[in-house]
């Protein structure tokens, strides 16, 4: 297997992982308590990776940290939780599977990536896969739910985008990284979840396996190989691997909960995993570093060009 192959099996590894969620969340958490799930799939993550890093932003990564954590998860997670509150599963699927085309045209505006013909088709294609697989007919819109849901993808677009502009500041690792990101936006979504839902429910021992997993594997692992592809692969590439997650969802809620899966569903999974499989086909590019000085100015040009939760009421609509 080639490096590339293995650089971009492992970040897949991380929208399979989020493909999970819906079921897990069906059928090991506390009901109707997204925000409390966010919190604590991001906020003792963080903290787990800073303990097992011990390494602190310094400068203006402190800045830089919570701005990412903020994109990537802290107002990600709340915007897709309302849109999968006001939208179908599947609509709030479809809304979201535009990432790659936000991604395509921020990478254009602040990487200096010029998009290619190849790069907006599979982007097309990976959406119209997507829509095939969730939508069902007669699916009601929200126009809260439908701007909540373009919201969270640009802000998870963003996110993915200003990771690899930013890179990494000299001698701090990905993992750091993630604890960082996940920490900052773990606090970001801490007083939301009180203020919106209040006190945390009783837990028991099944609650905390759930949570355990989606801490652990679903967000410290999944995170730390997402912003590491991001990194090494670029940021529309990685993006367009997005499309596995809501695959994954529908396999499983086919195999685990019996859930229909009809020919449409399965010339959609078979357009959006072609789509995904294009998008890794670019032009090898020379691997460059991706740290960057503590001094450098935020969008200076010394700095290297280095989608979670996503809980919609419906299986199809499971993104990250």
């Amino acid at each position: 297997m080639s490096s590339k192959a293995a650089v971009v099996a492992l970040t897949a590894l991380a929208p399979i992982s989020w493909g999970s969620t819906y079921f897990v969340t069906t059928e090991f958490l506390p009901p109707d308590r997204p925000l409390f799930t966010g919190l604590m799939r991001a906020l003792p993550a963080g903290l787990l990776l800073l303990a097992l890093t011990r390494k602190l932003p310094r400068g203006a990564w402190w800045w830089k940290s919570a701005v990412l954590g903020a994109l990537n998860i802290g107002a990600f997670f709340p915007l897709l939780f309302l849109a999968a509150y006001r939208l179908p599963g599947g609509v709030a699927a479809v809304v979201g599977s535009v990432g790659p085309l936000f991604v395509v045209g921020l990478a254009a505006l602040f990487l200096g990536d010029r998009p290619t013909v190849r790069s907006l088709v599979t982007a097309v294609a990976a959406a119209l896969g997507v829509s095939l697989v969730v939508l069902k007919a007669g699916a009601a819109l929200d126009l809260v739910g439908v701007m909540a849901g373009l919201l969270s993808a640009l802000s998870m677009s963003a996110g993915v985008v200003f990771t690899k502009r930013w890179g990494r500041p000299e001698g701090v690792g990905a993992l750091a990284l993630t604890g960082w990101q996940l920490t900052a936006g773990g606090l970001v979504i801490l007083p939301i979840a009180l203020l919106v839902e209040g006190a945390p429910p009783a837990l028991t021992g099944t609650h905390l396996a759930g949570y355990a997993y989606l801490a652990l594997g679903n967000t410290a692992i999944s995170y730390f190989l997402w912003f590491r592809g991001i990194e090494r692969l670029g940021a529309s590439s990685a993006t367009l691997l997005g499309p596995l997650s809501p695959l994954t969802a529908a396999v499983i809620g086919w195999v685990a909960l019996g859930q229909a899966l009809g020919p449409v569903q399965v010339l959609g999974m078979v357009i959006a995993f072609g789509a995904t499989l294009a998008g890794q086909l670019g032009p090898r590019t020379p691997k460059v570093s991706t740290t960057v000085p503590e001094s450098a100015e935020p969008f200076s040009s010394t700095e290297k060009n280095g989608q979670e939760v996503s809980m919609d009421l419906e299986v199809s609509g499971v993104r990250r």
